[in-house]
């Protein structure tokens, strides 16, 4: 992911080692996604709808990530609205799909508003009440609707293809990009917010997506590879945009990283930054699209 801008020179900094291009530890950082694309195999190699425990743990622990950043910026959010909140909308997906996810929205939704303003008792005014309730609805937005369309994915006849589908369009986007914007990345696309990201970078997502997009539509649901060239297009937009939303996020708060819980790429955060747009872009297209 990318890093925070540096600060000015020490007197020490021009005799030190010049940082590493790739800006991951990739022996670290290799291993650990090696160990999440295992885990990604293991929930759906013999129950695809085993995949919503992968779904409902990402979510919170993203949400208690996310939340542990916010409290040290001295904002006050409902951890337990929040945290129970996302788990209600994976889990109403699972039993009543995309009308039971947005029926717990709603109703964490309110339960977040009547939670913030009873936070401090009956008798003091609650202060910050507005950013507070606006940030934590912000915080259900961003991690748990897409984290439970991401869940849904795994219903139906063809749930573990469009789980693998998720996957596989975000690590070739991923790849494409960090491949090419190490070795060929000049022009910035964005040094205010992520100053590694490059347009070559951006070409080379795009180029790894597409190719990715055609071939899992083509391979897995047997349907015409223009859709594919389509997903693979939406998804080099989805997750480069979700990896700038959460580094402007990171910029405001003053933080490198989400946290430290997976070594060689930071937080929990930082990997599922990508992945969360992109699986509501998934499901859109594997509802509307290519219907399975």
């Amino acid at each position: 992911m990318d890093t925070a801008p540096p600060g000015p020179p020490g007197p020490t900094a021009a005799a030190a080692a010049p940082p590493s291009r790739a800006g991951r530890d990739l022996t670290r950082a290799i291993p650990v996604g090696i160990g999440l694309g295992a885990l990604v195999i293991a929930s759906i190699a013999f129950n695809p709808r085993a995949w919503y425990l992968v779904a409902a743990g990402a979510v919170a622990i993203g949400t208690w990530e996310v939340f542990k950043r916010l409290r040290q910026a001295q904002f006050r959010l409902p951890l337990v609205p929040l945290l129970l909140g996302g788990q209600a909308m994976v889990w109403a997906g699972f039993f009543a799909e995309a009308k039971g996810a947005f029926a717990a929205f709603a109703a964490t939704t309110v339960l977040v508003l009547v939670w913030r303003l009873l936070m401090a008792g009956l008798t003091t005014a609650p202060q910050n009440y507005f950013r507070d309730v606006s940030v934590a609805v912000f915080v259900l937005v961003w991690i748990a609707v897409p984290g439970a369309l991401g869940a849904m994915l795994a219903d139906g006849d063809h749930g573990a293809q469009r789980v693998v589908a998720l996957i596989l369009l975000v690590v070739c986007s991923d790849v494409g990009g960090y491949v090419t914007g190490v070795l060929f990345g000049r022009h910035p696309m964005a040094p205010a917010v992520s100053p590694k990201k490059s347009w070559e970078g951006f070409a080379g997502s795009m180029v790894f997506a597409i190719i990715g997009g055609a071939l899992v539509v083509v391979l897995l649901f047997d349907d015409n590879f223009l859709k594919g060239v389509l997903l693979g297009v939406l998804t080099v937009f989805t997750a480069t945009l979700g990896d700038l939303i959460e580094s402007q996020v990171k910029r405001d708060l003053g933080i490198k990283d989400m946290g430290t819980m997976l070594p060689g790429h930071g937080g929990f955060m930082d990997r599922l930054d990508s992945v969360l747009p992109t699986a509501v872009v998934v499901w859109i297209i594997f509802t509307y699209v290519v219907p399975t």
